[in-house]
């Protein structure tokens, strides 16, 4: 049985033929037909998740993981609103989200009826594509245009690139029909296709590449890419050519430099010069070290780079002279990079950033053992006991910065909403990460993002291999240590917005086994409880820092790497 509403009996069984196996439905009435048709499709999973916000980020985490077209389904009205986050989430991040809005009859817009909402274009900025399917299918030309635009919509998720499409239903009461009948839709599909530089192109970039003597490739966010890895490990290894990667690059190797602000934060205006590169190439998503991009927008190379496949014109450095509208692994293949030799000279310019690398790493380490308890040491703790077989989601402001400063081991996949940075939503995304990946996940997240998307709790499809950590500063900790609002005289209730709140009683109420640390012996000895393989429920564990000596050691971190130069 399913719903006798034939544009909705029509949207499942397409997207089932397509093979997208997963849709999230928050509760309402306008959508009905959606539940109807999909909660006991044979071959999709229906998840109710009643919070739409968190419904959002829930299905943007599966589709993460899964790197396939998730749907999500919501009544109409300002339900639809809730979504906007992670749908902007998605689109910046280019992850396959098919957002299905109910909405009441076109006629019925600006009327003074109950829930409704101007919901067509609503999402215009940030998706893909966007469709409306009829109200009612009458003729053979219904028919037709109705299987035509979903198929359009959900080859659209994935192609030219991923990203989220939205297709508006307004339908019509009654609303819990059902018929034993369906209608069966023509299926049309799409050929994958890949391309590459052209031949003179080519030869012109390989010119350039060769002729460069100061080469600097800077990695964004990208899911982890053994292929693309195994090339820039061998490119890794020429003289000229330095590597930065950071924790959501996903890229390993001892010759790549993964802490970014670790070097950049020691260069002196004097000897910016011999760091700067002649030749910038970026790729990947959006880059974290505000100290990186600060860097080469004030000490600009030659030539800029960008490499990907639709992203043209990203000029985040301010100083692009190249697209390079491919798959970054596929242009590394084809780039005839030269003799690549590993015999660095002390002048060479991977070894200006490897020796500054190397005092810097020392100095961190150094500080470290003697650091207070801070945000730093139980980041350090963290990391140490994070199990290699566990994937990362690094929640937004202190924590996925706090993690460029340590050199995270390439056993970790790490994921995080960089593309747009906002705290909303990064449990949630977590919790449908992890609901699918079928792989341990953990969650580190401030106080701030999780009071802020704590309805993530509010679900019955908690993977019991999802573990958060939530670190409690009491407020946004990152604006202690910023310039400019500690000298306002309003950080407290207005920046950090302080607190004195515990998580205990959210978890306690969501029945989610809870514990509590501020010292760091607790913070080891319950780090170690909560990864105990054994340990097959979800788990929170609150870590108390404070917010004051926090913000004064980081700036003292930052002082002391800068000592003992000697190159």
């Amino acid at each position: 049985m399913t719903t006798d509403h034939e544009g909705i009996a029509l949207l499942a069984g397409i997207m089932a033929e397509h093979g997208v196996r997963h849709i999230v439905i928050s509760p309402g009435s306008r959508n009905a037909p959606v539940i109807l048709a999909f909660a006991r499709h044979p071959h999709i999973e229906a998840l109710s998740v009643i919070d739409e916000r968190s419904a959002a980020f829930f299905a943007l985490g599966m589709a993460q993981q899964l790197k396939n077209p998730v749907a999500l389904a919501c009544t109409s009205g300002t339900a639809a609103l809730n979504y906007a986050p992670a749908i902007a989430e998605a689109y910046y991040q280019k992850i396959p989200l098919l957002v299905l809005t109910a909405d009441r009859p076109r006629e019925w817009t600006d009327q003074g009826d109950g829930q409704t909402i101007r919901q067509k274009g609503l999402y215009a900025q940030y998706i893909r594509a966007g469709f409306e399917l009829p109200q009612e299918l009458h003729t053979p030309d219904d028919h037709w245009y109705a299987g035509r635009i979903i198929n359009e919509a959900i080859h659209r998720t994935m192609h030219p690139v991923c990203g989220p499409v939205h297709i508006n239903m307004p339908l019509t009461e009654p609303l819990y029909g059902t018929t034993a009948d369906p209608p069966r839709g023509r299926v049309i599909r799409t050929s994958a296709t890949t391309t590459s530089v052209e031949q003179n192109d080519l030869v012109w970039l390989t010119e350039r590449w060769i002729s460069a003597r100061k080469k600097l490739l800077l990695a964004g966010m990208m899911y982890p890419d053994q292929r693309l890895n195994r090339l820039l490990s061998h490119i890794a290894m020429d003289q000229d050519t330095i590597i930065l990667t950071e924790t959501t690059s996903n890229l390993h190797d001892e010759r790549f430099l993964p802490c970014i602000d670790r070097v950049v934060s020691t260069i002196r205006e004097e000897e910016a010069e011999r760091f700067r590169p002649e030749l910038l190439v970026t790729f990947g998503g959006p880059v974290i070290s505000k100290m990186a991009k600060s860097f080469l927008r004030k000490h600009p190379p030659q030539q800029h780079w960008h490499i990907d496949p639709t992203d043209l014109h990203l000029d985040t450095s301010q100083h692009l002279t190249q697209n390079i509208p491919v798959n970054p692994a596929v242009f590394f293949s084809q780039l005839d990079t030269g003799t690549v030799s590993d015999n660095a000279h002390e002048q060479s310019f991977s070894a200006v950033w490897r020796n500054r690398h190397e005092i810097a790493s020392e100095n961190h380490r150094y500080f470290l053992e003697s650091c207070d308890y801070s945000d730093l040491k139980v980041f350090e703790a963290i990391i140490h006991a994070i199990p290699e077989d566990h994937r990362v989601q690094l929640g937004n402001s202190t924590p996925v910065r706090y993690a460029q400063l340590f050199g995270w081991p390439g056993r970790n996949a790490c994921f995080s909403n960089r593309g747009t940075s906002g705290i909303d939503g990064t449990v949630s995304t977590a919790a449908g990460a992890a609901r699918v990946s079928g792989e341990p996940t953990v969650l580190i997240t401030g106080d701030l993002g999780f009071l802020y998307d704590s309805n993530a709790l509010m679900s019955h499809h908690l993977a019991p291999h999802l573990k958060i950590i939530v670190i409690n500063n009491s407020g946004g900790g990152i604006f202690r240590f910023i310039p400019g609002p500690d000298q306002t005289g309003l950080l407290e209730p207005f920046f950090e917005t302080h607190h004195g709140w515990r998580m205990e009683h959210l978890a306690i109420n969501f029945g989610v086994p809870y514990r509590y640390a501020c010292n760091l012996r607790e913070v080891k000895d319950h780090l170690a409880e909560l990864f105990q393989p054994e340990k097959s429920v979800p788990g929170i564990l609150e870590i108390k820092t404070p917010a004051a000596k926090n913000a004064e050691l980081l700036r003292d971190y930052f002082k002391k790497l800068t000592e003992k130069k000697s190159e």
